[in-house]
């Protein structure tokens, strides 16, 4: 499932008794990265660079319209876990013609790998709740710098289950973002809306980190599901996968709303919405395809680059989703607040740097 940055030639070597200056990694690390773009036709530069650019807008987007829902009148959860997966068609039809264009067949579904998908899309549809009643009660940059404490349990369960290895530079990630975690549980009292009371709010911190440590979890399994199961890592079976996900969650979610009632509640809330029927569908229409261009965005990259990469945007976009929250949202910045989306970066440099180190001292 992730696919590795082939490496560049390998440079010629200075004497060992010399140090090596900043500037000489500066123009090692510049011959690499044209060495590489010299291997790859423009059009892989070119998709990479669409890629990324929907993981950076369409995460964010997300985040936001989903807090947007609810400080204008919206109150299910399970509509907001709903459209993150309802738009699973959307992949679908750009796997459809990968067969084509790769001259590949679909991976036949055997019984095992129709019960994993099965098993994790369950647990999407209880990861997107989680994550709804979080944002429901937190603000945006809140809720998106808990998040990614998701890193922290990928790396866990990642270690614990598909035995991954653990070196110093990812453990001190670990520390720095549960760090972190701690610094926005202080903070607690500067970034509550008004509205939520103390007990919604210890709800919306716990089922984001819960809900953080279930993504980790499905990272994890996913990764398992391509060890075991399928064997092999193509952008056509990354897309299966995330089709076959999405549309268990998919069906899972709609139950749930059923259930709930929520598909006529949609109608009530449209009429008490602010900014009117109009305004209520089209935070939902653009909720399912900004979440799902963003998974797009994500499955393209690991494919295309690495996990380092994909590493690297997951840190970039979170910053990108505090500061856009602070200003289309209006979102309270604390002192602490931008202490811990701080440290977050940090840790997630050091998870970054772990991961594309090699491992001498792992676990």
């Amino acid at each position: 499932m992730q696919p590795l940055l082939e490496s560049g030639g390998r440079m010629e070597e200075e004497p060992s008794n010399l140090p090596v200056s900043l500037l000489g990694r500066v123009s090692a690390f510049e011959t690499r990265a044209r060495e590489a773009y010299k291997r790859k036709p423009i059009s892989h530069w070119i998709l990479l660079v669409l890629s990324s650019a929907a993981m950076l807008v369409a995460f964010p987007a997300s985040s936001l319209l989903s807090r947007v829902y609810y400080a204008n009148g919206g109150t299910s959860k399970w509509i907001i876990s709903w459209v993150a997966v309802a738009g699973w068609p959307l992949t679908a039809l750009i796997l459809f013609p990968t067969y084509l264009v790769c001259k590949t067949s679909p991976t036949p579904l055997t019984l095992k790998l129709t019960f994993s998908y099965f098993v994790l899309g369950l647990l999407s549809a209880a990861d997107n709740l989680m994550y709804a009643y979080a944002y429901a009660y937190l603000p945006a940059s809140t809720a998106s710098l808990l998040a990614s404490s998701s890193l922290v349990f990928s790396a866990l369960f990642g270690y614990l289950l598909v035995k991954n290895k653990l070196n110093a530079a990812i453990v001190n990630a670990v520390v720095v973002i549960t760090a972190a975690m701690t610094i926005i549980a202080l903070d607690s009292d500067s970034d509550r809306y008004g509205n939520v009371t103390d007990k919604q709010y210890i709800l919306g911190f716990v089922w984001d980190i819960l809900g953080s440590a279930l993504h980790g979890l499905i990272f994890a399994l996913s990764e398992l599901v391509f060890v075991k199961l399928v064997g092999r890592r193509s952008f056509h079976v990354v897309l299966e996968q995330q089709v076959m996900v999405s549309l268990f969650a998919f069906v899972f979610t709609t139950i749930g709303v059923i259930v709930n009632n929520d598909f006529q509640g949609m109608k009530y809330e449209a009429r008490s919405f602010k900014g009117g029927k109009s305004s209520y569908y089209l935070v939902l229409i653009w909720s399912t395809i900004s979440f799902q261009l963003g998974v797009l965005g994500s499955v393209a990259v690991l494919f295309l680059s690495s996990t380092v990469l994909a590493g690297v945007l997951n840190a970039i976009r979170v910053p990108l989703t505090s500061i856009a929250a602070v200003i289309l949202l209006k979102d309270p910045m604390s002192g602490l607040k931008i202490l811990s989306l701080v440290v977050t970066f940090w840790g997630f440099g050091c998870y970054i740097y772990g991961s594309s180190s090699p491992s001498k001292d792992s676990s």
